[in-house]
């Protein structure tokens, strides 16, 4: 076990891992501290829940490049909504976030489906729409720290056991998904149909249906991300997380997750998160723009592509062996 561990994907993610933390630890003293990487942790905890749900529809060899634009809407809902009504309860505003997030992930799932458009034509439209939507809602205005109550903005900053309770939720995120990944009758569907789509409908798998569940997961994920996200930062505005689906897309590939479907981990997809999030946090301390984070986001897509298409190639098996001559 230790041995196959040892050559493994994730093994040489967390090795470049250490090595870049290190590499960045020589050069600005702490950055290694304890303190600090949990803090990098907590700075990367977004990144990390929105990886696992795009892992997902990815295993299904699908991608959603929506969720950054569900994460904004629920965000704005939220907020929004808190500002017209103080007193409503956190815990209302979170279930409220993640079914809208659900809804929003199974109008991808759905279109997907049973109209059976290429899932990158219907996200990309969806994220367009999901954007245009919070335009409408807000009229173009921002929510800002002043109009939201302080429940509302308490919750992600709150710490529990030295921890902020952001990080327990993407710690707790984890374990649901290594649980459902590994341990679930749907977790070995979403490998399935990724792997074979016609031999899992053999199996008795419905191909439609299992990616449709993806879509919603990873919707739900994206909904109950967007209520994170503007109550940590306190605004709320048309162009929030502009861009970071890129950053998900890339921290799933970075991870070892194929975009061929079918093959990926869940530690896989956490590490790719925090190799970017440590990268990020790094490039301030170095002094570099942050402008070149999407370059090196970019960059890190392809790399990451043609290591994982390297490293898949194989041999084609020898179905039959030549005859031995006497």
């Amino acid at each position: 076990m230790i041995r196959s561990f040892v050559r493994s994907r994730e093994a040489i993610l967390l090795g470049a891992l250490i090595a870049l933390v290190l590499l960045v630890e020589s050069r600005f003293s702490g950055f290694a501290s304890p303190g600090n990487l949990a803090a990098v942790f907590n700075d990367t905890a977004i990144l990390i829940m929105l990886a696992l749900g795009q892992m997902l529809v990815i295993l299904t060899r699908c991608i959603d490049l929506s969720l950054a634009s569900n994460l904004a809407l629920t965000g704005m809902v939220t907020a929004m909504l808190n500002a017209a009504v103080p007193g409503l309860p956190v815990v209302a505003l979170i279930a409220l976030a993640v079914t809208l997030g659900v809804v929003m992930g199974m109008v991808n799932g759905l279109l997907v489906w049973k109209l059976d458009i290429p899932p990158i034509v219907v996200t990309l439209g969806t994220l367009t729409i999901y954007r245009g939507l919070i335009f409408l809602i807000s009229d173009g205005a921002w929510v800002n720290s002043h109009e939201m109550s302080a429940a509302y903005k308490a919750l992600p900053r709150a710490e529990l056991i030295g921890l902020p309770v952001l990080s327990w939720i993407a710690l707790a995120v984890i374990a649901g998904f290594a649980v459902l990944v590994n341990r679930s009758a749907l977790g070995r569907a979403f490998l399935a149909v990724g792997g074979n789509p016609h031999a899992a409908v053999y199996t008795g798998i419905d191909v439609g249906r299992t990616r449709f569940a993806a879509f919603a997961i990873a919707g739900g994920l994206a909904g109950l991300c967007g209520y994170l996200w503007v109550s940590r930062y306190a605004v709320a505005y048309v162009d929030v997380a502009g861009g970071f689906e890129l950053d998900v897309v890339a921290a799933c590939v970075i991870g070892g997750i194929s975009i061929a479907g079918g093959l990926g981990t869940v530690g896989g997809a956490v590490l790719g998160a925090l190799f970017l999030g440590t990268i990020k946090n790094a490039l301030p301390v170095a002094g570099i723009s942050p402008f070149w984070q999407l370059a090196i986001s970019g960059a890190a897509i392809i790399i990451a592509v043609a290591f994982n298409a390297r490293s898949s190639a194989k041999a084609g098996r020898l179905i039959l062996r030549p005859e031995s001559t006497a």
